[in-house]
């Protein structure tokens, strides 16, 4: 008999069309019960302190979340019968919340901005104030935990090698950099000659670029991943939130994928011309989240407009996708040793 942490999607990949590409796969993260590829990072980072048996029954874990670790959390910690916290911003949006408390976890929201014009920083202090205070206390900590990359080389790479064996490209959104930096070590070992793309939204600091504000969860971040290394990597792509909303009602529309956020960001980092993938390479794209929990924001005209204007609100009913993919992404050019 199964638990709900046993039930974990690997295999659903499915063919994109409309961008130019032949063999262009994305790999639906979204199928896992918990809505995005976070599930997998949950069941890790719970793993890794149970399984050294340092969760007791006093114990209530913590961690930040913009959304979708959260819930993957909640829903493991409701599964096995631990307290959890969440603290979240208030960027994280109702759905997730709401769910979060559904699964009985405690919420958090903090307001205050870090030095980065982000909640990132605000986040980790408050958890690192909290496990100070109060000994009961224990911070899962994706953000420096091995467990975070090791779980996503054990099964969300191994599972792209194993149904694309030949595989030429694989695009990579990053956030923690858990998944990103799983994938790198996997293919290193197993598949050198797989190049590896890492996307990131514009206003994050993750590739070195300068900070920004940011008004979709998922993808980017306030301050640099402890784990993430640039090393190994083919090429950074830079996403502006413009071209994101773009790329996730382009995809409802042409291929029937209602993608989330960290979705739209990803495969319009390797949409753009600018890459240069040739067009009969063989791609994979990692889906890390759904639409569902975006309806109200990406999917919401008035949201839109609110955040990035009327005159983009109306282009985006006017304008091609190409137009996105020219002017809102970007190689992020860094000196990288490769070695």
């Amino acid at each position: 008999m199964n638990f709900i942490s046993h039930i974990v999607g690997d295999s659903n990949f499915v063919r994109l069309k409309g961008l130019g590409f032949e063999n262009l796969h994305l790999k639906l993260e979204s199928c896992n019960p918990a809505g995005s590829i976070k599930m997998k990072t949950a069941i890790g980072l719970i793993d890794s302190y149970a399984e050294r048996r340092l969760i007791h029954k006093d114990t209530v874990l913590i961690e930040s979340s913009s959304g979708n670790l959260g819930v993957a959390l909640a829903m493991i910690c409701a599964e096995r019968g631990y307290t959890f916290c969440c603290v979240v911003d208030p960027n994280t949006n109702l759905h997730n919340i709401k769910m979060m408390e559904a699964f009985g976890a405690q919420i958090v929201i903090v307001t205050e901005r870090d030095e980065n014009d982000g909640y990132l920083g605000t986040r980790i202090r408050y958890i690192r104030d909290t496990v100070a205070r109060d000994p009961r206390y224990l911070w899962l900590n994706q953000y420096s935990n091995p467990a975070n990359a090791r779980t996503h080389e054990q099964t969300t790479a191994r599972s792209i090698h194993i149904a694309f064996p030949a595989l030429d490209y694989l695009v990579v959104g990053a956030g923690t950099t858990g998944t990103l930096m799983g994938c790198v070590q996997y293919f290193r070992k197993h598949s050198p000659r797989t190049k590896i793309i890492a996307v990131d939204s514009a206003g994050s600091v993750t590739f070195g670029q300068a900070p920004g504000k940011r008004y979709i969860p998922g993808l980017g971040s306030s301050q640099m991943p402890p784990i993430f290394r640039a090393n190994h990597l083919h090429k950074q792509q830079v996403v502006d939130e413009r071209a994101t909303v773009a790329m996730c009602r382009w995809l409802a529309k042409s291929n029937g994928v209602l993608a989330g956020g960290s979705t739209g960001t990803v495969v319009a980092g390797l949409a753009a011309p600018s890459l240069g993938i040739p067009k009969d390479a063989v791609v994979v794209a990692i889906s890390p989240d759904a639409g569902e929990r975006y309806l109200e924001t990406i999917y919401n005209d008035e949201w839109v407009m609110q955040k990035f204007g009327l005159a983009e609100l109306s282009a985006l009913s006017s304008q091609p996708i190409s137009r996105y993919l020219k002017h809102y992404v970007h190689t992020f050019e860094a000196e990288v040793a490769n070695v």
